[in-house]
């Protein structure tokens, strides 16, 4: 089969291309700015989601089986609101199956802490309107699209939220909340379970996040400990206290999903252990 990966180029993007590659599958990917360094293993297009002609190129060319946006276009809605919907009308269209990345961002954390798959979003942010409202559109358009809540997704290294606590502990101004508790999940489990997933046919909204939930700052001293670095170099804040709107605590309940998956999604305090204990499949 063929997979297309939509923001191929991105952090969970990149491990995808790897686990579809190692589970035999064809695989083409999409980038928007950067190129990637093109290797004759995948097919690479350039794609601008909100232009309807690009992505009509990718189909044409690839005709996949399987289509996964993994893109983050940020709070820019036609990008992160309008675009998936016109995807799913174009995954409907030629018979592929759709599975749409989405966030735990969809919700507030505001009167309730653990959110399942049965939830309504209540977003308070233009991020998590936007997916929201992306959510909303796919299934509409296509009801067998699989929509795949994730949490703060971290990874070798790599995910923006370990080079923070880096630049943070180099002296970049910041501080880590301890009020935002969220449910990390390592990107290789994260990628294994959108592929079972679509391979399983699963259809609606489905929940992918860490089996423990943790702040920020938490979260921010396990990657310090990790790599070595002083974790009392990490200054600590409210999001409370803070004029910009924000989660708060928001657990995502991924037990229904789990059933679903033969990769277990383990908890922080699993995979964020020292360098030699990072998994490596």
């Amino acid at each position: 089969m063929t997979t297309l990966i939509i923001g191929g180029s991105g952090f969970l993007g990149t491990e995808l291309i790897r686990h579809a590659r190692a589970a035999g599958h064809r695989t083409a990917a999409t980038y928007h700015a950067t190129a990637p360094a093109f290797t004759s293993e995948t097919a690479w297009y350039r794609l601008e989601l909100r232009h309807a002609e690009s992505l009509a190129v990718a189909m044409a060319e690839t005709r996949p089986s399987l289509i996964i946006n993994a893109s983050s276009g940020g709070a820019d809605w036609a990008t992160t609101a309008v675009a998936p919907v016109r995807l799913a009308m174009t995954a409907r269209r030629h018979g592929s199956r759709l599975v749409q990345v989405s966030t735990d961002a969809v919700f507030s954390g505001i009167g309730r802490a653990r959110y399942d798959e049965s939830c309504l979003p209540d977003p308070i942010t233009t991020y998590g309107a936007a997916k929201a409202a992306a959510e909303t559109g796919v299934l509409a358009v296509y009801p067998e699209a699989a929509i795949v809540r994730t949490s703060l997704t971290i990874g070798r290294g790599r995910s923006m939220h370990e080079r923070l606590v880096h630049q943070l502990i180099a002296g970049t101004d910041g501080v880590l909340f301890t009020d935002d508790i969220r449910c990390p999940i390592h990107v290789t489990d994260l990628a294994a379970a959108l592929l079972q997933l679509a391979e399983n046919g699963a259809a609606g909204v489905q929940h992918a996040a860490g089996a423990a939930a943790v702040s920020r700052h938490e979260l921010g001293v396990l990657i310090a400990r990790r790599d070595g670095l002083d974790a009392t170099r990490l200054a600590v804040g409210l999001r409370a206290d803070n004029t910009l709107p924000g989660l708060l605590d928001v657990r995502l309940d991924s037990r229904t999903t789990q059933h679903l998956l033969s990769t277990r999604l383990r908890g922080v305090h699993e995979f964020l252990v020292a360098r030699e204990g990072e998994p490596q499949g």
